[in-house]
């Protein structure tokens, strides 16, 4: 039985804030219970509901070196479908009403986290045989294991895996405060090891120490070896190449399935999408005040309104885009300008446009049954999400060619008869504006076509199956070296 423990500083159905949550609390449940052991640990934050902090079973605690005092670990544990879950408590740590706050205090207490991590090992007689960090809040475990296996040798033997969900994100603070945090000695504040660009860099400590380095795709894993995508840590990506590679994120396909969501007008399947998929968008037409018009083609979007998510194009033509014999779906929060966009175009184009600045579960699940085709235009997508949700709901996505975006969905070629969606290479409003009118040629002109697309997207398989599949596979490999 092999043993692995997730690292993480979120996980579905505790705290969530990204798509972080759904990998470090969905994943786990699919790995092969007969050889995989999957436990995760998490911060027990204050933030959490109630309900959840209630079913918590205390453990044990102890206390920890800790910026020249002793610190309170508290050690709580969940049982949740068959998974572990433990919760590191404290509460001066973990108090507030968000996870993440400003980011000296987020250093500090995800350097905090890291440690008390393998602090606990002991303690919990638990010695697993990976550790598995996510993102750089998780990016000093390797770097504290490097420094405590040098004299304890409990922790030799226990092998490391960072995975980066998003590259911009890196723990980045001045060395004299990160070394006052961490109490790690000056050898590790160096421009091989934590050091960066005069700063101290946590995920940067994680990908230099960890066994093995992994992303959330394999185009993702390229482009993070290029200067453009890098963020500065291309030349880290390149030296670490021999053990970098990309796995792309599942969907959990119990809560995402067509065939068995409550929170849609009409459920369908692959075989009865032609008839009961279009009934999904009339409810919605009608719900929202937009035209109610079954034979409109609809485009949705659902994500955070800023730069990475390409809202710049859309902004750029989305004038000429409402012109377009298309009803246009959004949902999602965030920068000003883009929130005040969509306000103005629902304004002026009454009936075409509908625009939710909210965020709602349900309304997404709305919105990925009822919609023809989904917007995704991204300067940069180490994953995404939204692309898998479209094709397991047979709405097709239309998405830049950039990291998992690449990876999931295959550009509709007319000729072969072949593809799941539509896409376009440079990031380029007018291109963009081309593949949706494109995309809009075969849907009013060649019906039979667009179903063919719809039939193939609905039978992809992007599970969390497929995913722990590959993660099998990695962990095998680390533990036969």
């Amino acid at each position: 039985m092999k043993k692995i423990l997730f690292a993480t500083s979120e996980a579905v159905p505790f705290i969530k804030t990204g798509g972080l949550a759904d990998v470090a609390g969905s994943l786990p449940k699919y790995f092969d219970e007969k050889n995989y052991e999957i436990k995760v640990i998490l911060p027990k934050y204050m933030c959490i509901k109630e309900e959840w902090r209630n079913e918590m079973e205390y453990v044990t605690h102890f206390y920890m070196d800790w910026k020249w005092s002793s610190q309170y670990v508290g050690i709580m544990k969940l049982e949740l479908e068959g998974i572990t879950f433990y919760f590191v408590d404290n509460e001066a740590m973990f108090a507030g009403q968000k996870p993440y706050s400003d980011a000296k205090w987020d250093n500090e207490k995800f350097a905090f986290f890291s440690k008390a991590i393998l602090c606990a090992l002991p303690v919990l007689d638990y010695h697993p045989d990976i550790i598995h960090c996510h993102d750089w809040q998780t990016g000093l475990v390797p770097v504290y294991l490097d420094h405590l296996r040098a004299w304890l040798g409990f922790y030799k033997g226990i092998k490391t895996v960072m995975t980066i969900h998003n590259l911009k994100f890196q723990g980045v603070w001045s060395i004299d405060g990160a070394k006052e945090i961490t109490g790690l000695p000056d050898y590790y504040f160096t421009s091989d090891k934590l050091e960066a660009y005069g700063d101290s860099n946590y995920l940067k400590g994680g990908i230099v120490y960890a066994d093995r380095v992994t992303t959330v795709s394999n185009t993702y894993a390229e482009e993070i070896k290029t200067p453009f995508y890098g963020e500065k840590l291309d030349g880290l990506m390149n030296a670490r190449d021999n053990v970098l590679s990309g796995i792309v994120n599942g969907l959990d396909y119990t809560d995402w399935n067509p065939a068995t969501d409550d929170r849609i007008a009409k459920r369908f399947t692959v075989d009865t999408f032609r008839k009961d998929k279009v009934k999904n968008k009339v409810a919605l037409q009608r719900e929202l005040g937009l035209e109610e018009n079954p034979k409109a083609m609809m485009i949705g979007i659902v994500s955070r309104l800023t730069d990475q998510k390409g809202f710049d194009l859309i902004a750029h033509v989305m004038d000429e885009l409402c012109q377009d014999p298309i009803q246009i779906v959004v949902l999602g929060t965030g920068e000003e300008r883009y929130e005040n966009m969509f306000r103005h175009f629902a304004y002026k184009y009454k009936g075409k446009v509908a625009v939710n600045i909210f965020y709602s579960d349900a309304m997404s699940h709305k919105i990925y049954a009822s919609c023809d085709a989904f917007l995704m235009p991204s300067l940069f997508e180490p994953c995404g999400l939204s692309q898998l949700m479209s094709l397991r709901y047979g709405t097709l996505p239309i998405v830049r060619e950039t990291g998992g975006l690449k990876d999931t969905v295959e550009a509709y070629d007319e000729t072969a008869k072949t593809g799941t969606g539509f896409s376009f290479a440079n990031y380029n409003a007018h291109e963009m504006l081309d593949t949706v009118r494109y995309a809009e040629k075969v849907f009013y002109e060649k019906k039979r076509d667009w179903n063919k697309i719809v039939e193939r997207a609905m039978k992809k398989d992007f599970s969390w199956n497929n995913s722990a599949r590959q993660y099998e596979k990695l962990y095998d490999e680390l533990l036969e070296k």
